[in-house]
């Protein structure tokens, strides 16, 4: 198993190239089962989930193929992927599969609006909660779709279709939005989303609906309302930059000093991470070609954060804020409203000399001068990157193992950094 070994202690100078979205190329590439056309992505990343949905989505029928690089590419430029879903052979998505990712329980929507029928496993339990699937469901059910669920899994029927309907989310979410809006976009008539997800992910879905003759108005707001349609066709669509990955190279720079191009980043998906880590002690300006990060030598100022679905804070920043805030001049707390255990990374700052305390759902975290390297263990996706935004300035040598959640949602980590001054290698094999 593949471990990142630090020695920390280097400022970070240079450009990072920032990545397509994970969290927007995979409901993008699930939407491909609304067409029999072909759907082109562009900007996908090179990631171990992406990897897996190609696979998943084969299971059904869909004939995905990757590009070959282009002249003038880097070794991160996005990749293009194509991905036809002519014939769709089947409608179960197994337990063995979706177990391996939540989101390809988003299946089952383009699935029932297309083929009438989808037959998905629930995806049981994750690493930072329970996220349950019910508000899904709900969706479905407001659409007219039959839900029954045996032997763990979701069997959903619209033998004539779903029809349009009125969705009220009594709590935001975003696996929902997603959802919804891919099954109201092939319903017979109107589908209006109430209480819906804002985050730039859930637009950058409706954008590329919209290119493929889905009518959908209100993206990004609290409500989307979507007039269904007969057919969808193929499109060519980009996959917007990855916000949670700027805003974590945006804080491994804001830990270790320096400055640093964003390359491709946008300042508008993620301001108010932006705004809380200025407060930190960073400076942050946007250039034509992306984000300008850098901080001058100094203490780190202590700031609070509440985590909150977009505009606000994102939960998948809270790890790596945590990090920073090991480093700041005072104590500082840390409230975590989106997901339970989700302070599990606590454990492993704490092997590094990091003093926090948890309260419930808020951590408070005492500031200090000092890090110290040590082997850590990575627990999850975000948890993982919050140990190496740490070991970037712990004294000595820190080990990160078990670092395929890295993988999951970090393209090419350990060449970005190391490309930018950080004494930062991969080791393969046991660990």
């Amino acid at each position: 198993m593949d471990r990142i070994k630090i020695t920390g202690g280097r400022p970070l100078e240079g450009i990072i190239p920032i990545s397509g979205a994970k969290n927007a190329a995979l409901p993008l590439m699930i939407a491909s089962i609304l067409t029999r056309e072909t759907l082109t992505l562009h900007n996908v990343p090179r990631l171990s989930d992406v990897r897996l949905l190609m696979r998943i989505l084969g299971n059904h029928g869909v004939d995905a193929a990757i590009s070959g690089k282009r002249l003038g590419q880097s070794e991160e430029s996005g990749e293009t992927i194509t991905l036809s879903a002519r014939d769709i052979v089947d409608t179960t998505a197994p337990y063995e599969l979706v177990s391996r990712m939540r989101a390809s329980f988003w299946v089952i929507a383009p699935m029932l609006a297309r083929m009438g029928e989808a037959r998905v496993s629930l995806p049981g339990g994750c690493a930072i909660g329970t996220r349950p699937v019910d508000l899904l469901l709900m969706a479905l059910e407001k659409l007219g779709s039959e839900i029954e669920i045996d032997s763990g899994y979701v069997i959903a029927k619209a033998p004539k279709g779903l029809k349009g309907g009125m969705i009220d989310f009594p709590k935001v979410t975003v696996g929902g939005t997603h959802v919804a809006l891919m099954a109201a976009s092939l319903a017979d008539g109107t589908t209006i989303i109430n209480n819906a997800a804002r985050e730039p992910e859930i637009t950058d879905l409706a954008e590329c609906l919209i290119k493929m003759g889905a009518k959908i108005e209100g993206a990004g707001t609290s409500q989307i309302v979507i007039e269904g349609v007969a057919r969808l066709d193929g499109a060519h669509h980009a996959v917007l930059p990855d916000r949670i990955e700027t805003g974590t190279y945006a804080i491994a720079v804001a830990m270790t000093g320096g400055n640093v191009l964003l390359e491709g980043a946008r300042a508008d998906l993620l301001q108010n991470a932006l705004d809380h880590l200025e407060k930190a002690g960073a400076t942050i300006s946007v250039e034509p070609t992306g984000l300008r990060v850098s901080r001058a030598p100094g203490l780190l100022a202590p700031v609070d954060i509440t985590t909150e679905p977009f505009p606000g804070f994102p939960t998948d920043l809270q790890a790596q804020f945590m990090a920073l805030m090991t480093r700041a001049s005072g104590p500082s707390r840390i409230h975590e409203t989106i997901f339970e255990n989700r302070f599990m990374h606590v454990q492993e700052l704490a092997r590094l000399g990091a003093q926090i305390k948890l309260e419930g759902d808020v951590a408070i975290v005492k500031g200090q001068s000092r890090l110290k390297g040590a082997p850590v263990m990575a627990t999850d996706l975000r948890a993982s990157v919050s140990l190496i935004v740490a070991a970037l300035v712990a004294e000595g040598t820190t080990t990160v193992n078990r670092v395929y959640h890295l993988d999951r949602g970090f393209e090419a980590l350990e060449k970005k950094l190391g490309r930018c001054g950080a004494d930062i290698e991969r080791i393969s094999g046991e660990g």
